[in-house]
């Protein structure tokens, strides 16, 4: 299954990419996963350019891409002003109509104070809702404090556990020629249709000439 987590984080190294990384590994404790992590950051320019031209270049088409054939999605954005960052609004705002629509979602922010832990359900949950992806229940925020404190990593297994529940499992496929037991009833011919069915008129014919070995049933009358 494909992950992809886009951090809008600004600094190198940045609390929002080392939150990203958490509850992306913490999802891959739970189900295989093939992951993408898309840095904002290194696309500002390119996105800029989308806006005003409508046209996206090569690394952010890829990016678009990824999102958009994502078996599930992590987004973590800083706060800024009491609401995510312009930059990570802005890439949702070149994405497809209909990249999200029916996605599992987990959203997380980071911030300088726990004050500002209402933007997850203030500014996130309202953006992805709007936008048709299915929004985890559990969304993570990380304040300055909260780094090394108890609580944060709860939040953080217990989001990702939400997210891998949502995205589609893979089955594996069955052996060829081997049916379980349970299923075996199912599987067997339905009356009459089976190669081995014969049809006996009410004079002991058989349809279209066919030989009958052995002694005929006596006719219910």
């Amino acid at each position: 299954m494909k992950l992809v987590v886009v951090s809008a984080g600004l600094s190198v190294p940045s609390s929002t990419r080392l939150l990203a990384d958490r509850l992306a590994a913490a999802v891959a404790d739970r189900t295989p996963v093939d992951l993408r992590v898309i840095e904002l950051r290194d696309l500002a320019v390119a996105i800029a350019h989308h806006l005003t031209s409508g046209f996206p270049g090569k690394a952010l088409a890829a990016a678009q891409d990824a999102v958009t054939g994502a078996d599930g999605l992590i987004v973590v954005t800083p706060v800024f002003s009491a609401s995510y960052s312009g930059l990570f609004k802005s890439f949702f705002d070149v994405l497809g109509r209909d990249a999200l629509a029916g996605k599992p979602v987990l959203i997380a922010a980071t911030g300088g104070t726990a004050r500002h832990s209402l933007v997850l359900d203030h500014a996130l949950r309202p953006l992805f809702s709007h936008l048709r992806a299915v929004v985890v229940p559990t969304g993570v925020y990380a304040a300055s404090q909260d780094w090394g404190a108890e609580g944060l990593p709860e939040r953080i297994e217990r989001a990702a556990q939400e997210l891998a529940a949502l995205m589609p499992k893979t089955e594996r496929p069955k052996e060829a020629g081997v049916i379980p037991f349970a299923e075996q009833p199912a599987a067997l011919p339905a009356p009459g249709n089976g190669a081995g069915n014969r049809v006996i008129s009410h004079n002991g014919a058989a349809p279209d000439g066919e030989g009958i070995t052995g002694p005929l049933p006596h006719p219910v009358r």
